[in-house]
């Protein structure tokens, strides 16, 4: 099961990003003496978290977009028995959505493909 807050998302999302992320930052340089310097520390927080390929209808991405387009609220994104507190990644294309049939006057029952960009806080 994956929900963010009250809202039930499609269980067929993947987790594009999952292991492409790593918790220790590090940096190396060369000392003015010739030798090798090396600081290594655990990153907090900042996980970005893409979940992708599922279908919702157009009713529950308005629910999505309006949470949104509410600045700086944590939300609780739960993948399996997994749970994240985490912020809508604006600094990439939040929530991107394609409808599934193209339609002149969409209804709230038409589904759209959905790709959500989070980052853990």
């Amino acid at each position: 099961m994956i929900s963010l807050d009250a809202i039930t998302l499609p269980s067929e999302l993947q987790w594009q990003d999952e292991f492409s992320w790593s918790a220790v930052r590090q940096s190396a340089e060369v000392s003015l003496a010739g030798s090798l310097v090396v600081q290594e520390a655990a990153q907090q927080a900042g996980r970005p978290i893409t979940l992708v390929g599922g279908w919702i209808s157009r009713g529950v991405l308005k629910q999505l977009y309006a949470m949104a387009q509410v600045a700086a609220t944590e939300r609780t994104l739960v993948i399996g028995a997994d749970s994240y507190q985490v912020l809508f990644r604006h600094a990439e294309q939040a929530i991107e959505a394609i409808p599934i049939k193209p339609c002149e006057d969409p209804s709230d029952d038409d589904f759209y493909q959905i790709n959500l960009r989070f980052i853990a806080v």
